[in-house]
């Protein structure tokens, strides 16, 4: 059975691996923006501060996956708890980065004219600065999707959801029927998925930053 055929007598079963998926990378990714917005907008003023939550968030990253589902497993178990804990501590750095740089590179003279004409503190913020970072923000969102569309590969592990157990099937099975087909099938799937999440972003982008903000 070659590679075509056997997408075709499993479609239905790759296409919902495929949903759910895209549909963990995109929710954790979402969960891991409010978090990270969040901290950069905690962090952002103080140059201590911001260098504490990009180095934490760093150190998170530079555990290899398997090792964090294994420390995630035992306490919660396998599934999808693990598997969206996991996610959204590996999204945090390019969120929380991006955030303080987009944050602490909107130009001081347009946040006084803001709080000049009656804007409080609160309003400044958020109809101000965070609107002048939101490409920054969005540029972080888009890398940590990125990442997570790999790394969801190796949820698998922890009986997370997605393309991630078609790839392991095919490689612990390795040498037998269609183990080739099954590694190659999730590894396409996740690059083809990827690429479609990415040009979502870019249309994102075109409808949600001015043009004089793009520059």
């Amino acid at each position: 059975m070659n590679l075509f055929e056997y997408i075709s007598d499993r479609w239905d079963r790759l296409a919902l691996q495929g949903l759910l998926h895209v549909s963990a990378v995109v929710q954790c990714t979402i969960l891991a923006a409010v978090l990270g917005v969040v901290i950069g907008i905690a962090v952002y003023r103080s140059p201590i501060g911001s260098a504490v939550a990009t180095a934490l968030a760093s150190t998170i990253l530079t555990v290899p996956s398997f090792a964090l589902l294994g420390l995630l497993i035992p306490v919660f178990g396998l599934g999808a708890n693990t598997t969206v804990i996991a996610l959204v501590l590996y999204a945090l750095l390019p969120i929380v980065r991006n955030t303080i740089v987009g944050l602490s590179g909107v130009d001081p003279a347009v946040s006084d004219a803001a709080r000049g004409i009656g804007m409080s503190r609160f309003g400044v913020l958020t109809r101000v600065e965070l609107r002048l970072a939101w490409p920054a923000i969005l540029a972080g969102m888009r890398v940590a999707t990125q990442m997570l569309m790999g790394i969801a590969v190796i949820a698998a592990y922890a009986k997370g959801p997605g393309l991630g157990s078609e790839v392991f099937s095919g490689l612990t099975n390795a040498g037998s029927t269609n183990s080739l087909n099954q590694a190659l099938t999730g590894t396409l799937g996740v690059v083809v998925l990827a690429l479609v999440l990415d040009a979502v972003y870019v249309l994102i982008n075109r409808l949600t930053v001015s043009r004089g903000v793009r520059g």
